[in-house]
């Protein structure tokens, strides 16, 4: 046999091993073969020539070629191999019976040699004792496993994944056992975190007791955390100039049996930890390093049945910790983003909606992916003087930061311009105007209603968003006819409104398009389908009773499909309840010295009809102190309306821009007192600047 077939051969060395890659569904689960003394004069030789020597003449290599057996003996059929090993050419010869394969020169040195039938034993599962599982014995197997652990720790996201994913990886391939600590709090970024440092247990995990041992193979399963954590200390504070400290500071991972590990691992595990740490090299210490600093450390262990780390495992733990340390360091950035991202977005919707006299709302908001909380969506309800409200869905093109960014502005400034009680064409005019300011690109669409509950009509302005849909109480959903307009920040263009009934029990939705439209169908398609919704529901609660506002905005949202989550969705549902004529009050009153008197007038005698006698003194002393001030300044009529609904709402009108301010009177003042007394009496009270004056009101709590 020449040497060149000899070296074409597989060897085991060649082979890859079940057990190495954690991705594997035998994964490591191979059982370690108990303690193997080598058969006399097998020690140092090649594994090969090992096992022909422990099956005697005869008797096949397992792996080997079935050419290769043969009826001869002598031990002149070792020649070649002495000969290539001395670096001589090989001699042509034939083998003979007992012969085996030299090892090829290509085999590294470090690979020790295996006990007498253990290669079979690894092949076939068969013949193992219970144990542990197979322990790495050659440099690619601890390369393959590096390789498929280090993949694993990557496809984690946040901190939880990734920690587990560092003890799902070493247990039980490369460890009987992990612990695995982490600075509390973390560091984030550049930031320098200020006190002492701080280590906290943050998973443990082992191979469990009881395993199912029929056949030579592990079972697959899922390590959990273990007790372990119950006997170590949950934190440890990390002494400058410590054991621990120093090292920390060398980054490098120890053996527990080295000077400086010895008495760093009592410092961090603890007087009961101490314990679980096995004699010999069977623990690692590993800190784990960051991009800028140590953010942990981490303790492999081994238990006394397994073979014991060898030099090498310092390597591959050192490519676990510093896998697992970049990706903590990515998790924690990446929260941190999450989290400013979340809660800017929460911060630039309403936290909560008003509760307006005459309307209930509902609403909803949902992000365009979990992951990125952030969009370009918004919705509002703004109360306005006379019992209106303002109702208000916009979409900022995209749904990213800088989309949630100008979102924030132009709501800001839909809200400042709603306080100034602008006509809802007029407010769309003006956001135009701000979206152009903030860039050239800046465009969002804009739907901008107001609700009257005593006329029970609506006002509708839209800037290039899909229309509004009214579901009446009797269940027929109506697509309103609102002119579209152009989106904001176009420029140059007029913006329409229309003024339409809204019947007491009807429901307004307003929506962004994310509710209609995606991939799979247009804007119109969507449309039709919420109309349909809509109208279903309506069928349920049946024809005089309309649906829940809060369960018929989740039956909206059972409408989207699973390729549907193409933008966000912002959806806000308002239910008009109206105020009946009956429960109205309104008088014109002339700005001079008598009106005061006359307001209390009419003030007693609403309450005596409405069955509200007694809150007739409070009522005409502050609608007094609020009428005398308003005929004071005013040259116009000055309005006094009184509505009666869950409180008692009493609103005066004039033509002075100024709001009235509440200060301490001096005791020299002969004035300056009556908002003071509105201030101690009212259940709540305001003012609210108008287009052609002010409105001040107050309210008081029904008994």
């Amino acid at each position: 046999m020449d040497a060149t077939r000899v070296t074409e051969q597989p060897t085991s060395f060649e082979r890859p091993q079940a057990g190495t890659d954690p991705a594997d569904p035998r994964g490591a689960l191979l059982r370690a073969p108990g303690p193997q003394r080598p058969a006399p004069g097998a020690a140092g030789l090649p594994q090969a020539q090992a096992q022909a020597q422990a099956r005697g003449a005869g008797e096949t290599p397992p792996g080997a070629p079935a050419a290769a057996v043969s009826d001869g003996t002598g031990p002149e059929h070792s020649q070649p191999a002495a000969a290539e090993s001395m670096g001589a050419p090989p001699a042509r010869a034939k083998p003979g019976v007992g012969e085996h394969r030299p090892r090829p020169a290509s085999a590294p040195d470090a690979i020790p040699a295996q006990p007498p039938g253990l290669e079979q034993e690894r092949r076939s599962g068969q013949g193992l004792p219970p144990g542990r599982p197979t322990p790495m014995r050659r440099d690619g197997d601890r390369l393959r496993f590096v390789g498929a652990a280090t993949r694993r720790i990557a496809r984690g996201i946040d901190l939880d994944e990734i920690v587990m994913g560092l003890c799902r990886a070493t247990v039980p391939t490369f460890s009987d056992a992990i612990l695995v600590y982490l600075r509390d709090p973390l560091p984030v970024g550049d930031e320098r975190p200020t006190g002492p440092v701080v280590l906290r247990l943050r998973r443990t995990d082992r191979i469990p007791e009881e395993r199912d041992t029929e056949g030579g193979f592990l079972p697959v399963f899922q390590p959990e955390p273990s007790e372990l954590s119950a006997l170590t200390a949950e934190l440890c504070e990390v002494r400058p100039g410590g054991a621990l400290n120093e090292v920390l500071r060398g980054v490098r991972p120890v053996f527990a049996d080295a000077p400086a590990a010895r008495a760093a691992l009592p410092e961090l595990l603890g007087e009961d930890g101490e314990s679980l740490v096995p004699g010999g090299q069977r623990a690692i210490l590993a800190p784990l390093r960051g991009r800028r600093r140590v953010i942990g450390a981490a303790v492999f262990l081994r238990g006394p049945e397994r073979v014991a780390f060898e030099a090498d495992d310092l390597l591959v733990a050192a490519q676990l910790a510093t896998h697992s340390a970049l990706g903590i360091d990515k998790a924690v950035l990446y929260g941190r983003e999450a989290y400013i991202a979340d809660e800017l977005q929460r911060t630039m919707l309403p936290e909560t909606l008003p509760q307006p006299t005459g309307v209930r709302l509902a609403s909803r908001y949902l992000p365009a992916a979990e992951t990125a909380r952030v969009g370009g969506d918004w919705y509002d309800a703004i109360p306005l003087p006379g019992s209106r409200v303002a109702l208000v869905v916009g979409d900022v093109m995209g749904h990213s930061m800088t989309s949630a960014a100008i979102m924030g502005q132009l709501r800001t400034t839909a809200q400042t311009l709603a306080g100034l009680d602008l006509p809802p064409q007029e407010v769309l005019h003006h956001l135009d105007e701000q979206a152009q300011r903030l860039g050239t690109d800046r465009m969002a669409t804009c739907l901008y209603a107001v609700y009257d509950p005593v006329s029970h009509r609506i006002t509708i302005a839209n800037a290039g968003h899909p229309p509004p849909v009214l579901l009446h109480l009797g269940g027929r959903a109506e697509v309103l006819r609102v002119p579209a307009g152009a989106p904001i920040g176009v420029g140059g263009v007029d913006f329409e409104a229309v003024e339409l009934d809204a019947p007491a029990g009807a429901t307004l939705l307003l929506y962004t398009d994310g509710l209609v439209e995606s991939r799979l169908r247009d804007v119109w398609t969507g449309i039709e389908q919420l109309r349909e919704k809509l109208a279903a529901t309506a069928q349920l609660t049946g024809p005089d009773h309309p649906p829940p506002l809060e369960a018929l905005c989740d039956e909206v949202l059972d409408m989207l499909g699973p390729g549907d989550r193409d933008d966000d969705i912002a959806l806000l549902a308002a239910r008009f309840d109206g105020i009946a004529p009956s429960d109205v009050a309104y008088w014109y009153l002339e700005p001079e010295d008598a009106a005061p008197g006359r307001a209390r007038r009419l003030a007693r005698r609403a309450l005596a009809r409405w069955g509200l006698e007694e809150l007739t003194d409070s009522v005409e002393l502050l609608v007094s102190e609020v009428v005398t001030n308003a005929v004071r300044y005013a040259t116009r009529p000055v309005t006094l309306r009184l509505l009666r609904t869950d409180v008692l709402r009493c609103e005066v009108g004039d033509d002075v821009p100024q709001l009235p301010r509440l200060r301490q009177a001096r005791a020299t003042d002969e004035g300056g007192r009556g908002l003071y007394l509105v201030n101690r009496m009212a259940r709540r009270w305001g003012a609210t600047r108008l287009s052609t004056g002010k409105v001040v009101w107050f309210e008081l709590n029904r008994i």
